[in-house]
């Protein structure tokens, strides 16, 4: 039996939230998907602490991560995993509504995998979402997590 990969969503908009598990689901992805509202809650997730320290460990297929959130933005929650060996070849894409340039050019240089717009456009955005989806926890090959 194949295990799922599972996919960490970080995401404090609920409206964002239903519509991505939307998503996933009309293109078949039965990946376990982790929704947490905010960057702590995300760091808290990867390194099985707080209301995750009973869950069993190992990293995600895939972090989507918004870099608009409450307590810890989605830039340094980037710059966290990628400054930590045990979570730095996790791919992550960044899935938000900032088109600011400096968002852009900050993520990059952190080491994002990708960095998509929400589109605002309903069926763009589920036709987006179904693309990252299927090529991030499904099609692409991950590395092996290092033990330390």
């Amino acid at each position: 039996m194949v295990e799922l990969r599972t996919i960490l969503l970080a995401e404090d908009n609920r409206k964002d939230v239903e519509l991505t598990l939307e998503a996933m689901a009309e293109n078949n992805l039965a990946n376990l998907i982790i929704v947490v509202k905010d960057g702590v809650e995300a760091l808290e997730y990867l390194r099985c602490q707080g209301k995750f320290k009973l869950r069993k460990a190992g990293n995600p297929a895939l972090v989507l991560l918004d870099i608009k959130m409450p307590r810890m933005d989605g830039i340094e929650v980037l710059r966290n995993i990628r400054s930590d060996n045990a979570f730095k070849r996790i791919p992550v894409v960044v899935l938000t509504s900032s088109r600011e340039e400096n968002d852009l050019i900050n993520t990059y240089d952190l080491g994002v995998n990708a960095y998509v717009v929400k589109p605002v456009d309903f069926k763009q955005f589920i036709e987006a979402v179904k693309q990252i989806g299927s090529f991030w926890a499904v099609l692409n090959e991950l590395p092996p997590e290092k033990s330390f």
